[in-house]
């Protein structure tokens, strides 16, 4: 290849001019473009500060064919989940959700102790843990050494790897078939999409059953979401486009719930095509609305990105004004989401004087690009502000629960997505963040 060639290559793909992770179309359709952003998981510590960063493009697009909205992946895989700094276990909703769902899927399925329970991304043993006291077998899966060694801790049998068709083979051949396989918030971190999903029916038992848990792209579209897009993230589905990935490879959707996680999700049941499951009106139901808001359409995909300025807009007027009136203002979390939030929209101590997070993992770092140093919770007590920014929106009913006490000096509270509103400490936001 010719100087001149490869010239043409790489300036190809920093356009982003890729093909379809699931059916390999062009990708020609931008839905939004956030700029040059650090990976959302990373954590700066002090002794890192005089160093540079490496940013990578956060430029969305939409398959016109399969409607898989989807970004390039620029970082492998293992430079991303080899080590993790978010714990799932510290967060007191997500842990219950969890639970709940193990209380729901071992009476629904009637599972006991000579079942056989998978999850993908199991990352501290935060779900599985709860199957532990019923005598049901489990096993976690989990790249990240830190947390799958912080899942064994609580005596959930965890293998540190990455899972696809090649692993599925392995434990096949080692031993029993799943009858249950679950994969919560997994799926859009896989860019190996159809590997990934041809693993799940290797590994699943013949009258066996999965479960997905997902951001639903229509509420990210509608609710402006954003800030759930980062480069772990390399795709965000509909039901639809989930249905075909899996029936790509003898998986049939067979049911679904709507749940407001993440700002609203779905949590999809698929079972192997040969058992000839039909699926729920609950399928139908969701399908329906999504063809109703055009999906498979190029019209809501051209209004996101329009939604996302004015989003950000109304952000900084918020936090221009308080600091304008001399008011101090902090956050609240250092999740992923909050940083391509704080990274996109140009946010650092000019707005934010710092940070707290309960994960002992980020305390006493700054967050990745932006630089706000990340302390304790209790450091909000020492400073009384004015107002505190919680950055994981969706769960601000729990922090809101929190930080009530914090109403003693008046202090308000303020969710950033989809348009910048203030609230009183104890209260919740307009619309429900669970």
């Amino acid at each position: 290849m010719t100087a001149v060639e490869q010239f043409g290559v790489a300036r190809e793909a920093l356009r982003g001019a890729t093909s379809c992770r699931f059916c390999g179309s062009r990708l020609e359709r931008t839905v939004v473009d956030l700029g040059l952003s650090p990976l959302c998981e990373n954590v700066v510590r002090p002794a890192e500060l005089e160093r540079g960063e490496a940013f990578y493009p956060l430029h969305v697009r939409v398959c016109e064919h399969c409607w898989l909205v989807q970004i390039g992946e620029f970082v492998p895989p293992d430079g991303i989940f080899t080590e993790y700094a978010y714990f799932s276990a510290n967060s007191t909703s997500w842990v219950d959700h969890a639970a709940r769902y193990v209380e729901m899927i071992v009476g629904r399925l009637g599972l006991g102790p000579k079942s056989f329970v998978v999850e993908l991304a199991s990352n501290d043993g935060y779900l599985l843990q709860h199957f532990l006291p019923k005598g049901i077998p489990v096993l976690g899966i989990d790249p990240a050494a830190n947390v799958a060694e912080a899942a064994r801790e609580r005596g959930v049998p965890t293998i540190t790897d990455f899972f696809g068709s090649g692993l599925a083979e392995r434990l096949v051949a080692e031993g029993p078939r799943a009858d249950l396989v679950i994969g919560n918030n997994v799926l859009a971190q896989v860019p190996d999409l159809n590997d990934f999903v041809r693993g799940v029916a290797i590994l699943l038992a013949p009258d066996g059953i999965a479960t997905f848990e997902v951001p639903h792209l229509l509420h990210l579209l509608e609710r402006v979401e954003y800030d759930t897009i980062y480069h772990e993230h390399f795709c965000y589905f509909s039901l639809s486009t989930l249905r075909a990935v899996f029936a790509e490879q003898g998986l049939a959707l067979v049911d679904v719930d709507e749940l407001e996680s993440h700002g609203g999700s779905l949590r999809a049941y698929f079972a192997p095509s040969a058992a000839g499951r039909l699926p729920t009106n609950a399928v139908a139901d969701v399908l329906e609305r999504e063809e109703a808001a055009g999906l498979s359409t190029p019209a809501p995909y051209d209004r996101f990105s329009e939604a996302v300025r004015a989003s950000k807009h109304a952000l900084l007027d918020l936090l221009v004004g308080l600091r304008r009136d001399g008011k101090q203002v902090v956050g609240y979390g250092a999740p992923g989401k909050g940083n391509t939030l704080l990274n996109y929209c140009g946010i650092r101590q000019d707005f934010l004087d710092y940070t707290v997070d309960r994960n002992p993992y980020k305390q006493g770092t700054f967050t990745p690009g932006t630089r706000i140093p990340v302390y304790a919770p209790e450091k909000i007590a020492e400073t009384k502000p004015a107002v505190i920014l919680i950055l994981p929106w969706n769960l601000a009913r729990e922090i809101s629960d929190q930080l009530a006490y914090t109403a003693e000096w008046g202090a308000r509270l303020a969710v950033p997505i989809p348009t910048a509103t203030l609230f009183a400490p104890g209260a919740a936001p307009g619309r429900s963040a669970r």
